[in-house]
């Protein structure tokens, strides 16, 4: 499915559900002005074509005890695909990392991170990524503020 596919009601429908993926589907139907058969199905044929990947709970970093978010900015030393896949497969099993971006520019990958204090995410730098396959070089910032975190994406 591409975006040229998606109609009104396709839509209208995943900006519902990133507002609130528990509603019902009869109350789905009614926000969309669908029945709820036809508005099932629709649902259906959008978690098969990929469009929707999951339904998940936000959670609230502060509460969970993670009192630092840091971004790490890192350099390879070497950039064969061999290096570059065992790196990826170590950096998505270590659960403080919220996410992973292969960069163009100096730096090869930025990594966004949390830990409950700045000991905590040290260790985590230290020790963890640090010795992850191909690191060369590491450039760490923190977040003072998060001005906005986008918990859906626009599809309209």
């Amino acid at each position: 499915m591409n975006p040229e596919s998606l109609d009104a009601t396709d839509r209208q429908l995943l900006d519902a559900l990133q507002r609130d993926a528990r509603q019902t589907i009869a109350e789905l139907a009614q926000t969309v002005s669908l029945s709820a058969s036809p508005c099932w199905r629709r649902v259906k044929q959008l978690e098969e074509s990929g469009v929707i990947e999951g339904y998940h709970a936000h959670l609230n970093r502060h509460q969970l005890g993670y009192g630092v978010t840091g971004f790490v900015h890192l350099q390879m030393d070497n950039h064969t695909p061999d290096v570059m896949a065992a790196f990826e497969r170590e950096v998505v099993a270590l659960p403080q990392v919220l996410s992973c971006h292969n960069l163009s520019g100096r730096y090869d990958y930025l990594i966004e991170a949390i830990a409950p204090d700045l000991e905590a995410f040290s260790l985590l730098v230290r020790v963890k990524i640090r010795s992850l396959p191909g690191v060369k070089e590491i450039a760490t910032s923190f977040s003072l503020k998060e001005v906005k975190r986008a918990g859906t994406l626009p599809v309209s």
